[in-house]
């Protein structure tokens, strides 16, 4: 007899299934960190970033991503949020094209 799923009760995962989600979240989280180390030094830039979306950039704050840009803290980069009509908790894959083509218009100045 099979139970109904109860909200909240996640389908069991084996051992392999564990270790390569784990194995593509580092992956992911070591390419984000080089490519803020990138845009931080000069070597990347994020209009390129936000024209390109790579998959590994997709699931990450848009704000996480300015903060990575030089001369920009908390407070520039969340008003250029606002004045893009964008969310803080927004991320780079889920940004309309309205809203990624202002973003980097403002860049492009």
């Amino acid at each position: 007899m099979v139970l109904p799923k109860t909200p909240g009760q996640v389908p069991e995962r084996s051992l392999d299934q564990r270790l390569e989600a784990l194995r593509r979240a580092n992956d992911i989280r070591v390419r984000r960190a080089q490519l803020k180390k990138d845009i931080k030094s000069g070597a990347a830039r994020i209009e390129e970033i936000l024209e390109a979306r790579p998959g590994y950039v997709e699931t990450a704050k848009v704000f996480d991503m300015l903060m990575s840009v030089p001369k920009f803290g908390k407070v520039k980069a969340t008003r250029l949020l606002n004045q893009c009509r964008i969310s803080e908790s927004k991320t780079v894959g889920g940004l309309s094209e309205r809203q990624r083509t202002e973003l980097i218009g403002l860049f492009d100045r």
